[in-house]
């Protein structure tokens, strides 16, 4: 690892904020949740919890999206030049 790719504290430095990181974690473990609470809605034929869960999966997909967007944004971090 290069100096450029350490913070002035010693500490390696990564392309993401850690905020972004444990927000896109905690909603793909939701995602896995509600699939399942979805596949059990549809054995059940529960169509109404079914269709609460479509758009609660729709809003996390698009919170991963933007949450990814800013990591995106930020750059790829500190580069090597030489």
């Amino acid at each position: 690892m290069t100096e450029e790719q350490r913070s002035p504290t010693g500490k390696p430095m990564v392309e993401g904020t850690p905020m972004d990181v444990i927000h896109v974690r905690i909603a793909s473990f939701a995602l896995v949740f509600c699939f399942a609470v979805l596949v059990l809605s549809f054995v059940g034929r529960i169509w109404v919890l079914s269709g609460i869960v479509v758009a609660i999966m729709a809003i996390i997909g698009i919170y991963m999206a933007l949450a990814v967007r800013r990591q995106k944004r930020l750059g790829g971090g500190p580069q090597s030049r030489g």
